[in-house]
């Protein structure tokens, strides 16, 4: 695990939730000086590939590559270390696939000593009834906890998990682990009050919010997936994540589909 994060504390990821480049630069292009962090996903690094972590990385920006890498051992470990020749700050392992992926990636990324390994806990879109399906007989708290503690005794710097998680890990991962929520909204005149929804773990109270999943066309700022919450079913708002214990929130929708993305950004900053 590396010890100085090139993120400051409490900071907001601004997601590039977009199928092509373009929609993509368009965005980076009206934060402008405004913003220094973005998280690319899946979809935009497949249907655009690489180049555009790689510029925003050698134009100064801390990149977040979301790949949520599921995959034997050797083949994490490859996609780590080309993730960091990007330039990029951050990736993501799914945790799931146990400690073995977990320690590669975490070795793979020795090579740069900016890059930070985060485990992906539960999807943000899964419910307990969804664990059920697939043979987990935990509730959702349950398990994101649990595969905590392997990203943990794996040596991942980080956690990836919701909102309503946050506390519940603050209390477990201590005051130096990077605890990163997506699933961040904000409220129609900014982020919306109060802690965190139900965590035993501390910071409980409301401001988990929901929102119907999606598909939105946002004109010239190009087709952002997902509706207010994205799909989310456990999202949450900048001021509850933070309260909880988040040193991180990832930030699409809200600021990408905003009249004034600066000044929606501005507003999640405020919650911190």
């Amino acid at each position: 695990m590396t010890t100085d994060s090139p993120f400051a504390d409490r900071k907001v990821i601004v997601a590039l939730d977009f199928d092509d480049r373009r929609a993509a630069e368009e965005l980076v292009e009206r934060l402008g000086d405004a913003c220094d962090s973005y998280k690319i996903g899946l979809e935009l690094l497949t249907a655009a590939g690489p180049g555009l972590a790689r510029d925003l990385a050698e134009r100064g920006h801390e990149v977040f590559l979301d790949l949520k890498l599921f995959e034997i051992p050797n083949s994490v470990a490859g996609a780590v270390r080309a993730a960091g020749a990007l330039g990029a700050s951050m990736v993501t392992v799914h945790s799931m696939g146990g400690t073995g992926i977990m320690a590669a990636a975490v070795e793979a990324a020795r090579e740069f000593p900016r890059l930070r390994v985060l485990a992906l806990t539960v999807v943000n879109s899964m419910t307990a009834g969804d664990l059920a399906d697939i043979g987990i007989g935990a509730d959702t708290e349950e398990q994101v906890l649990r595969l905590a503690r392997l990203a943990v005794g794996a040596g991942c710097d980080g956690v990836i998990a919701s909102p309503r998680e946050a506390g519940l890990l603050r209390r477990l991962l201590g005051p130096d682990r990077l605890i990163v929520t997506p699933g961040v909204t904000l409220g129609p005149d900014g982020p919306v009050g109060g802690a965190v929804a139900g965590s035993a773990g501390g910071g409980a109270g409301g401001g988990v919010v929901g929102g119907s999943a999606g598909r939105v066309v946002g004109g010239s700022a190009g087709r952002v997936v997902g509706g207010s919450a994205g799909g989310h079913a456990r999202a949450g708002t900048p001021q509850a994540a933070f309260a909880a214990g988040a040193s991180h929130v990832v930030v699409g929708r809200s600021i990408a589909r905003a009249a004034d993305p600066v000044a929606a950004l501005r507003r999640a900053r405020a919650a911190s």
